[in-house]
């Protein structure tokens, strides 16, 4: 591996615990559908953007429902679970590697399909600006995770090289992304998240500690 000086985070179940919170809100708003979601098909969505799961999910179902509505029905509970959770905290250990890389110079970018709204939500609540250079939100952009676009555009915003860059992810859509944008892709396994494969990722960590020994 070559010398990293930048490091690409996703944010739901690598930085923050957040994937129950988000499950709870999207399966309150299918109950509110009449939808029988499975747990396989569920899986499927994970890593992608809200509106790009609900256009999937439309066209599953064959609905007669607008995808923006439905995104916010669906923020609207989920901002209501992540404001009343006390026990909502980052991942452990992901405090620590961020304070490392920071006082190492390394770049760090927040490359995440959720809402720019939630995402400040929760660097506001956990203080972690003074970290990042750059944050990018899926729901931005044009393509949702498993395509590219979210993560090539992350190693623009840091003036970085991809083969400099790496990128922590959680999910089989964004590890997919990170393959696509040519970028070496550590696979954390969060033990909460449990329906996500990993299986293509470079490498498979289950602490940020591990890290440490590639930067």
């Amino acid at each position: 591996m070559k010398k990293i000086t930048c490091v690409i985070f996703d944010m739901d179940g690598v930085i923050i615990d957040s994937e129950a919170l988000h499950k709870k809100a999207y399966f309150e708003t299918f109950k509110s559908l009449g939808l029988d979601v499975s747990e396989a098909l569920y899986s499927s969505l994970t890593g992608s953007s809200t509106i790009n799961a609900f256009e999937k999910l439309i066209s599953h179902f064959d609905l007669k429902a607008d995808a923006n509505t439905l995104v916010l029905q669906k923020r609207k509970r989920y901002v209501n679970f992540f404001e009343n959770d006390p026990t909502l905290k980052l991942i452990d250990g992901v405090e620590d590697i961020i304070k490392y890389l920071h006082n190492k110079g390394i770049t760090m970018i927040l490359a995440s399909s959720s809402a720019m709204v939630n995402i400040n939500r929760v660097f506001k609540r956990f203080n972690l600006d003074p970290y990042f250079t750059a944050k990018i939100s899926g729901a931005d952009l044009k393509a949702s995770k498993p395509h590219p676009e979210i993560f090539e555009k992350a190693a623009l915003l840091a003036n970085t090289p991809r083969e400099h860059c790496i990128v922590i992810e959680d999910s089989d859509n964004g590890v997919q992304a990170a393959n696509d944008a040519h970028i070496f892709v550590f696979g954390y396994k969060n033990p909460l998240v449990t329906d996500q494969t990993l299986k293509h990722a470079d490498r498979v960590i289950t602490s940020f500690n591990e890290l440490k020994a590639f930067i």
